[in-house]
């Protein structure tokens, strides 16, 4: 048998075991054919040596926004996916997202598939964001979607007046949902808390960036988030709540998933490594702490950083994402849309921060492969569930990507040996379209050395970007293995002789 591409000498992580070194992975038409020792390989073979170098999943990043209306300044596809790759990610689910003046979701599809055609360097994906969700809507369109499209999940929101939904209207969309075997994405935080805050800050001419994560507190993840999980137990089911950022919130999932519910948590960079201090001002510019706005906000204790680790080691975070949802910081209409007359505005600012790229090494970083065992914040195969596995699994793409074996897409990331890896994360040397990094001057252990999608290298440390942009293909997902509801249609919480009535 003849391969196309033969990786040697690396040693394989998979999302339950680190392989012994030495094995080989054969790859033919896009798929891994099979994985041993001593794969022959033929004149037309190419062969990558990985020198004893960690053999991870290619990324699978399930929070990216790009092309948005509402961030003109941000990402495209081109400049976004292009990022992904330099940073070890494969795979993107990116949003289309319905206006509260959009009566039909198909014209938005259309639209948005307009602006990913032949743009993408990586594979990719959408999940709908719902801000209409008008019966026609859930009875008529939504099976479309998810059966003639695979587009199979939804994201809603608790905040933001132009999108935030109500309670009635978030249990219409989980029944709608979990008819069809979708998954519901959450945005938790209240909305009447944080309106009533912001007012009060303003009174008192309190504006600078720093005050939006005073604006934020954590009370107000922790009532929505446990508000939104009532509403997913009492509709049975499943949910993912995302950009967790509170400790107590994620006492709530934990709760619920020791309950056997089907409720699931995703964190981000940002709420591991950074705190509430980025928003003040630094010595040169009084405004740059808007680089660092984002919702929820940076919180403000170590503390709270260990609290998340603690979450992301013990199993209750599902998925680690990017949430890059980013704006430049200089041009018109980016972050300097909150400063008005020169006078701060922290609620004008646009929210959201660059990662895409930097997403994978930074979590990579703190795996035994960088730092003393001791040291290590996460085990190796805990790294492959939470930035490739889990988040293919729970998406409906289980089988197809985020996992090493025959069968799956050849997607990888081989990063250096782990006496070449250190590098710096410098905005210079990133490759999204935005004017900062908010990681920047982070020493990290490693940055991957090759990203490899269904069998092409795509990016290439020493050559930069070595990929087609038109080489990403559109992603017709399944249901998600990860989220599954229970089958019965009567709402869980409710006593047997309240449930009778229930039809």
């Amino acid at each position: 048998m003849d391969f196309d591409l033969i990786i040697r000498n690396g040693v394989i992580v998979t999302a339950s075991e680190v392989l012994p070194p030495g094995l080989d992975i054969g790859v033919r038409d896009r798929k891994i054919i099979c994985i041993g020792s001593g794969i022959p390989s033929s004149a037309s073979t190419q062969v990558i040596d990985a020198e004893g170098a960690y053999i991870t999943p290619g990324g699978v990043d399930s929070h990216v926004h790009l092309a948005q209306e509402n961030a003109p300044t941000g990402d495209g596809w081109e400049t976004g996916t292009r990022s992904a790759i330099a940073g070890g990610t494969t795979t993107i689910i990116a949003f289309a997202s319905q206006q509260k003046s959009d009566t039909s979701l198909f014209p938005v599809l259309e639209e948005y598939n307009k602006t990913s055609k032949d743009q993408s360097y990586c594979d990719y994906s959408y999940h709908f964001i719902l801000t209409n969700p008008t019966k026609e809507i859930l009875r008529d369109e939504l099976p479309v979607i998810a059966r003639e499209h695979g587009i199979t999940s939804v994201k809603l929101y608790m905040t933001y007046e132009i999108m935030k939904l109500n309670d009635r209207e978030v249990l219409d969309i989980l029944f709608a949902c979990k008819s069809l075997g979708m998954t519901t994405m959450i945005h938790a935080e209240s909305h009447d808390m944080i309106s009533l805050i912001i007012e009060g800050l303003e009174r008192n001419k309190h504006t600078e960036p720093y005050y939006h994560a005073i604006a934020r507190p954590r009370i107000a993840e922790d009532e929505a988030s446990y508000r939104a999980i009532s509403l997913a137990e009492f509709a049975d089911a499943p949910m993912l709540i995302v950009h967790m950022s509170s400790e107590v919130a994620l006492a709530h999932v934990r709760d619920a998933q020791t309950r056997l519910l089907p409720i699931h948590a995703e964190t981000c960079p940002q709420y591991l490594f950074l705190l509430s201090d980025r928003l003040k001002a630094d010595e040169h510019d009084h405004f740059a702490g808007a680089k660092h706005v984002c919702s929820p906000p940076l919180r403000h204790d170590p503390k709270d950083l260990e609290g998340l680790w603690r979450n992301i080691a013990n199993g209750t975070v599902t998925t680690f994402s990017s949430d890059h949802a980013a704006t430049k910081y200089f041009a018109e209409g980016g972050k300097r849309l909150g400063l008005i007359d020169g006078i701060p505005r922290f609620s004008k600012i646009p929210n959201g921060l660059p990662g895409v790229e930097t997403r994978v090494p930074l979590l990579f970083s703190q795996t035994p492969a960088c730092v003393p065992l001791e040291k290590a914040r996460l085990s190796l195969p805990r790294f492959v569930q939470l930035t490739s596995t889990n988040p293919a699994k729970l998406y409906g793409l289980g089988g197809r990507k985020g996992s090493i074996a025959p069968g799956y897409d050849a997607d990888f990331t081989i990063w250096h040996p782990s006496d070449k890896g250190t590098c710096t994360i410098q905005q210079k040397n990133l490759h999204h379209d935005i004017d900062y990094t908010p990681y920047e001057g982070m020493e990290i252990g490693n940055w991957p050395r090759y990203t490899i999608l269904r069998g092409k290298v795509v990016w290439d440390q020493s050559k930069g970007i070595v990929g087609d942009m038109k080489y990403g293909q559109w992603l017709k997902r399944g249901k998600g293995e990860v989220l599954v509801g229970k089958t019965g249609n009567l709402p869980r919480g409710m006593l047997e002789d309240e449930r009778k009535y229930w039809l």
